[in-house]
């Protein structure tokens, strides 16, 4: 039985990628997986196979199978590697279905992991719930844009769920305006507990940015707002396909000696750089949610957050963050500028963050998935 004494699911958490991947959906699917399980139910993730492990001591509950899920292309070539790879492929997810017996298929982020799992619904009867994380629109690799087979099996798997859901407004309209969903809920990110680090001193004058970088992450336009302020210095944590254009662009400015790229950091390696930093920054051209932004509030930092996407939904402009477009270079500028200048403005921000995030913990998201889950599952004895 669960914590709450109604029946204990087995949930298939099936996810776009995971361990030792590091991103917004591997950190949601751990961090909601461990919470389900601490409320009673069962839980495995299955994530896309891409040919990397975790170290054996780095891989926490919940269990995670790796599962292949090669794809049909255009190409000759493609089509035979598909006709090769496509049925072993199918009958590793037969077979995780027969050995866990999921009472729900839970799709984590949209890509061939959601085609595989809409396959298995069709064969099973097995309920369906597709989670979005924005994976439509601010897709770097344009894997929407390009395949017409994603494109058709999100719309398919749309249609045949018996519940969807998005961390923002913003992900839901678009599920709708492109993709016919009808009514989903929204279901936002969480944050832990501050992971341990050697708390530095905060810094004068620093600003952070955490992310991939990815063009989605907006990165470029928050050097080029920089370089508009005349004191300061500015971190980027993160590696990604942009790292070698942010280099030269940073070069080509004469920010050498005030903007570094640290490249990737652990959690507590992020968490640590934003405990220094006299205010954090997301500068994000489409943001479905922002962890960054509830890693923020909780290291006590002020922030400064894009206004484009679902963030501006939670974030209440001038009382816990600022709100700026970021393709507004002079709006972005000043808003640094204010940051680095304003030390009653910071102090406000940062208190105000500090009391919202509160309201953020994973508990409370794995309570929404647990409210919805048992709704469908129920509806279909």
């Amino acid at each position: 039985m669960a914590a709450d004494g109604g029946r204990r699911l087995r949930i298939a958490l099936i996810a776009s990628s995971y361990a030792p991947h590091i991103g917004g959906v591997e950190e949601h699917v751990a961090q909601v997986s461990r919470a389900l399980r601490s409320q009673g139910h069962e839980v495995e993730v299955w994530s896309v196979d891409r040919g990397r492990r975790p170290a054996a001591s780095a891989l926490e509950t919940p269990p995670v199978r790796y599962l292949p899920t090669p794809l049909p292309a255009r190409t000759a070539a493609a089509l035979l590697r598909y006709a090769l790879a496509g049925p072993a492929a199918w009958r590793r997810w037969r077979a995780a279905a027969r050995e866990f017996r999921p009472d729900a298929l839970v799709v984590q982020c949209f890509g061939p992991n959601g085609v595989y799992a809409l396959r298995l619904h069709r064969a099973t009867g097995i309920p369906l719930m597709v989670v979005s994380h924005g994976e439509t629109l601010g897709d770097d690799n344009g894997a929407f844009a390009r395949s017409r087979l994603l494109r058709d099996s999100l719309r398919a798997a749309l249609a045949a769920s018996s519940a969807h859901a998005a961390p923002s407004r913003y992900v839901l309209d678009d599920l709708t305006a492109r993709f016919g969903a009808g009514e989903g809920t929204i279901i936002p990110n969480g944050v832990g507990r501050m992971p341990s680090f050697d708390a530095p001193a905060r810094e004068q004058d620093l600003l952070v940015a955490v992310g991939r970088l990815g063009r989605m992450k907006g990165f470029d336009l928050l050097i080029d707002a920089f370089a508009g302020v005349e004191h300061g210095r500015l971190e980027i944590v993160g590696d990604g396909p942009e790292r070698e254009a942010l280099t030269q662009q940073i070069s080509a400015l004469g920010l050498g000696d005030r903007v570094r790229l640290l490249g990737e950091r652990d959690a507590a390696g992020v968490a640590e750089r934003i405990a220094a930093a006299t205010a954090v920054v997301v500068p994000s051209r489409s943001e479905s949610f922002g962890i960054v932004a509830l890693e923020a509030w909780r290291g006590g930092a002020p922030l400064v957050m894009t206004s484009r996407g679902g963030a501006a939904e939670f974030i209440r402009d001038g009382e816990d963050g600022l709100l700026v477009d970021p393709e507004d270079a002079s709006a972005l500028t000043e808003a640094l500028r204010r940051m680095l200048s304003d030390a009653p403005l910071r102090d406000q921000l940062a208190a105000a963050g500090l009391e919202r995030v509160k309201a953020f913990s994973w508990p409370r998201v794995a309570l929404l998935y647990d409210m919805v889950l048992r709704a469908i599952v129920g509806r279909r004895r």
